[in-house]
């Protein structure tokens, strides 16, 4: 057997085994988390992205996110001033998402001035707004009734498109830090419900992290969150079982979606 045939032969038993477990550590609930020093330290942005998918997908996390930022009890607030940016993801030919979105930013901000900054009458040290957000267009990965034929190169676009809107804003540096005040970055955390755009955007945040691309991984970028449907009572979605075992926080509605789904399946209560 000559070098160049045994060379082919090892090269696959050592680069799928380094492979499968270089998978297993990016997909690790357990892995890095962003490095932050201080939540509201202008000098470090927090980026948040948001999927809607069209109609009910759209009305769903709507309806979470609207929950979250007006709850009264701390422990179950979204804090929308924690994110110095927003990215939302809507696919193509969905304006009327992207308009809800918009409305959505509107309806926010009376929940973010400075007198809800105060914490026990003491004023939290820095106040830098509401911080900015952007709609952004991607291609649909399957349009409805689509043939199955098609939908491999549709997919293939849209994850192309994902890769340019997740690598968007970055920042070189690989120890937290960012390298100037108010500059962008990978988002921190996707969140998603469930449209088959989720599917794709989070495969490529795992293509990211797998080469750890300007050190998305090492500093605990793209951290995904994935809400299941509220209609989805006892049996997962699609999307559901295909991001169960792989997204950081598998979060579903119904008791006996986390018993039947298994895996990272986390019964939260009615989120909508």
């Amino acid at each position: 057997m000559g070098f160049f045939t045994t060379l082919l032969v090892i090269l696959p038993l050592l680069i799928i085994p380094a492979a499968f477990y270089r998978f297993l550590l990016i997909s690790d609930p357990k892995r890095n988390k962003p490095i932050r020093h201080g939540r509201r330290n202008p000098a470090e942005p927090t980026h948040l992205l948001v999927v809607l998918g069209s109609g009910g997908h759209t009305a769903e996390m709507l309806a979470m996110l609207e929950r979250a930022v007006s709850a009264k009890d701390a422990s179950l607030k979204l804090d929308w001033k924690d994110y110095t940016h927003r990215t939302w993801v809507v696919g193509s030919g969905d304006s009327i998402s992207a308009q809800r979105a918009k409305d959505f930013e509107d309806m926010v901000i009376p929940l973010s001035t400075p007198e809800d900054l105060m914490v026990g009458k003491v004023k939290r040290a820095t106040y830098n707004g509401i911080g900015t957000y952007d709609v952004v267009t991607v291609p649909r990965a399957r349009e409805i009734h689509q043939s199955l034929t098609t939908t491999p190169m549709s997919s293939f676009t849209c994850m192309r498109a994902c890769y340019d809107l997740l690598t968007r804003y970055t920042t070189e540096t690989r120890d937290g830090h960012a390298s100037g005040p108010g500059q962008k970055d990978f988002p921190d955390v996707i969140l998603c419900n469930g449209p088959a755009t989720a599917t794709i955007l989070v495969a490529t945040s795992m293509l990211l992290r797998f080469f750890d691309v300007k050190g998305c991984s090492t500093r605990g970028k793209l951290r995904t969150i994935y809400v299941e449907s509220w209609a989805r009572v006892k049996k997962p979605s699609l999307s559901g079982k295909l991001l169960s075992r792989v997204v950081d926080r598998f979060l579903v509605q119904w008791p006996q979606l986390e018993r039947s789904t298994g895996g990272r399946a986390e019964f939260m209560g009615v989120l909508v």
